[in-house]
């Protein structure tokens, strides 16, 4: 890293993987030494930069530096941002002010709106924030107001889950071949997921999730606009992309929210639909890909039955004809030792309605699934795991704490196991087995003696 300070800078000094800080300084302690391992470990680098849309390339050079003070700064002279990641590709350069926060402490839409100011003036790419707030996607910034500023300047955020995933994920992928930048590696996982550094997952509905079940327990009408309903979709997102990142923990591979190409560009349509749902259905709802499973593991979270359910979808198998042998073909896939709280759903063609049966009874009577369907074959299983919460469900922190086991345990318990059918490959039928039986004339004679059936 060179020693000259880059031109836009008056002060700052290269991020310290050992910074000597006051032990009160959590915030400064953890973002110096993640900038560093930026700036040190080129997989991680690469890879959250790319995220950030800084046009990543192999031989791109990563500097990161703290304590920075701008050339040019026309706001507030104490306004001194966390940090400044330069990224170097030949003569090209692409740099970002780093703003962190640690634990509890929330980003504040004033300093991030003067630090898009700093940026302008310094010719600053973008703003990066880092807190234990949960954005969609690194371009989807958590907060509103800053989504909806005018400035030109992108905010850009990662949650501190978010890049503590991304280096579990590196450090499982095999794919960092160099041992001492593995070695730092994961002595960065295991700084940031040590209860000291201040790293924290999503645990706790706000308040008005205890408000928003009561009057749903009342008989009450949630509005679009109550505030209440705002707050609640807003908790909801944090809490399905903390999901997101403790699945892809957990499977070591990459796990995905599913969402429209529009919906993940604009958080601002996704709440406004999804709260048309919870208004319409009182109900909130959530999709999840992992890589290679047979399906989206759909969870569905109902207020007034106080449920929560999780479930993934199968196309049932076409080259077998009867329920029984498609009902078979499901149950055989299904390995939970407990078949407590599990159903299966059954969709038929046309207009005949769905049907639901627990597990352990289809087990004991399959015959049950074909009950008053007469010649029909479903076309859809969807098998779920059904929990009623009771009181829990209303709680602010046990809600998340009961759907952060509900859900993990589905997937290990059945999802993963589950496969996918898939129509088999065509067979050469009898008689086009050579060449000759393809050939014009064995066609020719084949249609002269063709009667349509």
């Amino acid at each position: 890293m060179p020693n000259d300070l880059p031109a836009c800078l008056v002060q700052g000094e290269a991020s310290r993987l050992f910074p000597v800080l006051s032990q009160t300084s959590k915030e400064g302690r953890a973002t110096s030494i993640t900038l560093a391992c930026i700036s040190k470990i080129e997989s991680l680098g690469h890879e959250l930069l790319a995220s950030a849309g800084a046009g990543i390339r192999a031989r791109s050079k990563i500097e990161t530096y703290t304590e920075v003070v701008f050339s040019k700064r026309s706001s507030d002279k104490k306004d001194r941002p966390d940090g400044l990641i330069i990224m170097r590709v030949g003569n090209r350069e692409w740099r970002a002010i780093v703003e962190s926060k640690i634990g509890t402490q929330q980003l504040s839409v004033e300093q991030v709106e003067k630090y898009r100011e700093i940026a302008k003036e310094n010719d600053i790419d973008c703003v990066i924030t880092i807190s234990n707030q949960f954005a969609t996607s690194p371009t989807s910034h958590p907060i509103e107001e800053i989504r909806r500023s005018r400035s030109k300047i992108p905010v850009v955020h990662w949650s501190w889950m978010h890049i503590f995933t991304t280096i579990d994920l590196l450090i499982n992928s095999n794919e960092v071949s160099n041992q001492d930048q593995l070695f730092l590696l994961n002595e960065l996982r295991r700084f940031l997921g040590h209860e000291s550094a201040g790293v924290q997952g999503f645990t706790r509905m706000p308040g008005e999730w205890t408000s928003l079940n009561k009057l749903v327990a009342s008989g009450g009408v949630i509005s679009p606009k109550m505030p209440e309903a705002v707050s609640v979709m807003e908790a909801w997102h944090q809490e399905t992309r903390d999901l997101v990142l403790m699945l892809s923990r957990m499977t070591e591979t990459q796990v995905t929210q599913k969402l429209s190409r529009k919906l993940l560009g604009d958080p601002a349509a996704r709440i406004k639909d999804e709260i048309q749902v919870l208004c319409e259905k009182q109900q909130l709802l959530a999709s999840f890909v992992i890589t290679d499973a047979a399906g989206p593991i759909e969870v569905r979270v109902d207020l007034p039955r106080r449920t929560i359910e999780v479930g993934m979808s199968l196309r049932a198998p076409e080259d077998r004809k009867s329920t029984s042998a498609r009902l078979n073909w499901l149950l055989r896939q299904i390995k939970s030792a407990d078949d407590s709280d599990l159903y299966v759903r059954l969709f038929w063609p046309g207009r005949s309605s769905m049907t639901q049966h627990p597990v352990a009874e289809l087990r004991e009577n399959p015959s049950l699934a074909s009950s008053g369907k007469g010649n029909l074959a479903p076309s859809t299983f969807q098998i779920l795991h059904s929990k009623s919460l009771g009181g829990r469900f209303a709680q602010q922190s046990n809600f998340i704490s009961d759907l952060e086991e509900i859900v993990p345990n589905f997937y290990s318990a059945i999802g993963y196991a589950l496969k996918a059918w898939q129509k088999p490959a065509p067979k050469i039928r009898r008689g086009r087995d050579e060449a000759q039986g393809v050939s014009t004339d064995a066609i020719s004679d084949e249609a002269e003696s063709y009667e349509p059936s």
